[in-house]
């Protein structure tokens, strides 16, 4: 089974088709795997193995995932009566009556959810150090970041614990951790995945739902299982020409491609990232697009400032809806020191000033919208720096604010596309000369997931990077201990709690 847990989702679920492999044995290797390396990465939170174990031994759901392990991020996909913490002490005894519709998808595909993965507080941070669980730990390099917020979710599919799962969106939250932890990470077009029942957008658009996974396909099929309006939708993507499974494959055609190793905020930007750019713009020429060292113009200090101003409200606007559906107040000694500041911050902003920003960041988007008249494709890179050490994004007592605008400095890129909607991935094409994984970025037009996926596809057959598995993955073909006859989770209690 350690062979098959390194399948990606694909090929896992064609093996339970083929009844080569159940889908309790699938679960089962993927609990091992779980309470062996989660004692090192602290990447699963709460574990939901019954859940798990009686899914996988009943009936299966006829979707394309049938009996594949599956993980959820443990903010904004509810699943009914299993907790949400969102990273936050202040509703760690939070538990959703009911499945979000995203997550009824996900089952519908017929995947078998083992529990809930780390995030920082409220997904605020691009790292995944809450104080709740403590810190999620890169494969790589168990000293760096996984990223965030997604960043447990990443830690889990790098370290084949699960061949693809759950992630969302607001600032770079599925690409970050996918550049950091060496996997692919898709961020659909706005309004691509449904976030109801409970709410319609979140931040006027900012966040979106998807996955992080190890192959381009995955992504790509995962997405035709749960893309699509939900009824009451306030907006929805425009649908797609084909399926999203039928672009990995196609020919893509002569893309033009605009590539910049440029930050629009003007910090500077680290020379392996640069180096990673480099690399994949010499890779795509090699394929036959064209490359143009372009970039639109942007005024990268004014869209930061409003999306600072879109974010804290957010902040402001989650902590006081969680307030009021768990009848709590909220006090500082349950909330993180930045997060209790942001709140702060976000509270202080008036209704002109939140729709200020909003119309600034939605101007920006139809300047960068013009540049796309152009081109097919922006090529950026995804972080401005390698993955940083632990630690990197705390904030001194006096200025609790401080991480988050370390934090700027970090994703200059990615915030981009959660202000235009458009969708975005980073692919996993580079490795520095200290073995860490550098994601580039690919940003495509409005609604275009398809020349993405086709673009992804080609290359990963150019050069695929599903076979480099990072130093704990490798340590499994190697050691083989006795399994751990209880595993001291944050919550507490034993596996399957």
């Amino acid at each position: 089974m350690h062979d098959v847990m390194l399948l990606d989702a694909t090929a896992q679920a064609e093996l339970v088709r083929r009844k080569e492999v159940s889908a309790s044995e699938l679960v089962l290797a993927a609990i091992e795997r779980i309470e062996r390396l989660n004692p090192t990465l602290n990447c699963v939170v709460t574990p939901m193995y019954d859940h798990a174990r009686a899914a996988a031994s009943g009936r299966l759901a006829d979707g394309p995932f049938a009996g594949v392990p599956f993980l959820l991020k443990d903010l904004m996909a509810a699943y009914g009566g299993v907790p949400m913490s969102m990273g936050s002490s202040f509703l760690r005894d939070l538990r959703p009556a009911h499945d979000s519709e995203l997550v009824r998808r996900l089952k519908r595909a017929g995947l078998i959810i083992l529990g809930k993965t780390n995030t920082p507080e409220l997904g605020i941070l691009p790292t995944t150090e809450p104080r709740l669980f403590g810190p999620t730990r890169n494969p790589w390099d168990t000293t760096r970041t996984t990223g965030g917020s997604s960043g447990g979710s990443a830690a889990a599919v790098a370290a084949r614990l699960v061949p693809m799962a759950h992630a969302n969106d607001g600032g770079g939250s599925i690409r970050i951790p996918a550049s950091c932890c060496g996997v692919f990470g898709l961020k659909p077009t706005r309004a691509r995945n449904p976030l109801g029942p409970d709410v319609g957008d979140v931040m006027s658009g900012l966040v979106v739902e998807h996955a992080v996974t190890l192959t381009v396909r995955d992504s790509a099929a995962l997405l035709d299982a749960t893309a699509g309006p939900d009824v009451g939708d306030p907006y929805w993507a425009p649908p797609p020409a084909r399926p999203f499974g039928k672009e990995v494959g196609a020919d893509p055609g002569r893309l033009r491609i605009a590539f910049t190793t440029e930050a629009a905020t003007g910090v500077p930007v680290h020379a392996d990232c640069v180096a990673a750019v480099r690399s994949a713009a010499a890779l795509c020429e090699s394929l036959g697009h064209e490359l143009v060292e372009a970039a639109p113009e942007v005024n990268g200090d004014l869209l930061t400032q409003s999306f600072i101003t879109l974010w804290s409200s957010g902040c402001a606007w989650v902590i006081e809806s969680m307030a009021a559906a768990t009848g709590r107040t909220p006090t500082p000694d349950e909330f993180e020191p930045l997060t209790w500041a942001l709140y702060g911050a976000g509270r202080q902003h008036t209704a002109p000033a939140y729709l200020a920003a909003l119309q600034t960041v939605q101007l920006i988007a139809r300047q960068i919208a013009t540049f796309f008249t152009r081109y097919d494709v922006w090529l950026t890179p995804t972080l401005g720096e390698p993955p940083v050490p632990l630690g990197t994004f705390d904030s001194p007592e006096d200025n609790p604010l401080a991480g988050l605008f370390r934090a700027a400095a970090f994703v200059p890129f990615t915030p981009i596309a959660n202000a235009t909607g458009q969708p975005a991935m980073s692919v996993p094409l580079f490795w520095n000369d200290a073995g860490l994984p550098i994601g580039t970025h690919f940003i495509g037009r409005f609604g275009d997931e398809a020349t993405l996926f086709r673009l992804a596809a080609q290359l990963e057959a150019a050069r695929p990077w599903s076979g480099r598995r990072p130093p704990a993955v490798a340590s499994l073909t190697t050691a083989r201990p006795e399994p751990t006859k209880t595993t001291a989770y944050p919550r507490g209690g034993k596996p399957g709690s």
